[in-house]
């Protein structure tokens, strides 16, 4: 066994315990991918990510990102929360824009005040869904098809599929059918009438007992970005709201500047210690 550095993050949010948490193993050279599979499962977590030496020295760190039963070229929360524990274990970035190194590529990160924001990556895969899927995503979220304004591709890495509603009420008030939707990566936004926040996001995976909903969603929240903003269906800054229908109160900061998308948001270390692997 060999005693590595071990952090886990709650992301999107400055209050522990309601965010997103990911498990990040520092100096973890020498892990298999077994081993990494095997721990991510253990966490019981959505994610865990391990820091890795770059292979090219346009990059500040690199990261391989984990859920359980697969490996994800990106993922918001997880970019986030392990650029956090990178700056906050020493990790010196060698300019203004921090750059990670990951399974899609290069993202950009950088800070403004204690705000961690990545330029969305681009999409892998864009423009309207199938309509028979339309309709049984509508039959799995107990809908009917006429509550869907809108629908897109949302593809960043996780192969997003995302639906408008016509309110944040909507978006709340959704029961998902877990055999309707088996194996879709389902996202839903809804805007907001009146508050501190402009939409409310939900997301929906497959995970190991079923539907699985996320508490807060970075590559969604980057995606559904693209698709509202490059629309025109959403002004070029706004603030998301996720995790309400768990408990949780995770708010997602979304910015268009030039050519980018920057997604971001707060990130507090709750656990930092070592992890035998």
């Amino acid at each position: 066994m060999n005693p590595r550095p071990f952090s886990q993050v709650d992301v999107f949010t400055a209050t522990p315990l309601f965010g997103n948490p990911v498990a990040v193993v520092h100096q973890a050279e020498g892990i298999t991918t077994d081993q990494m599979h095997t721990f991510t499962s253990w966490t019981n977590l959505s994610e865990a990510t391990y820091l890795l030496p770059t292979t090219t020295d346009a990059a500040d760190y690199r990261v391989r990102i984990f859920c359980p039963g697969r490996e994800l070229p990106f993922a918001g929360h997880p970019t986030l929360g392990t650029c956090h524990a990178w700056l906050e274990t020493g990790g010196e970035p060698r300019s203004d824009v921090i750059v990670q190194e990951c399974g899609a590529g290069l993202v950009r990160i950088r800070r403004a005040g204690d705000v961690l924001a990545f330029a969305a990556p681009p999409l892998q895969r864009s423009g309207p869904l199938d309509e028979a899927d339309v309709e049984r995503i509508a039959r799995g979220l107990g809908l009917t098809r006429a509550d869907i304004v809108d629908h897109q591709w949302c593809d960043n890495g996780p192969g997003w599929q995302a639906v408008l509603l016509e309110s944040a009420d909507q978006v709340l008030a959704l029961d998902p059918d877990p055999a309707l939707l088996t194996g879709l990566d389902v996202g839903v936004v809804g805007p907001h009438s009146s508050g501190d926040v402009d939409y409310e996001v939900r997301a929906f995976f497959p995970g190991n007992s079923g539907l699985t909903e996320d508490p807060v969603t970075g590559s969604l929240n980057a995606a559904l970005a693209q698709w509202l903003i490059g629309s025109g269906r959403a002004p070029e800054t706004y603030i998301a709201a996720q995790g309400t229908a768990l408990g949780r109160a995770g708010r997602v900061h979304v910015m268009r500047e030039g050519e980018d998308i920057w997604v971001g948001g707060r990130c507090v270390t709750v656990i930092s210690g070592e992890v035998d692997l």
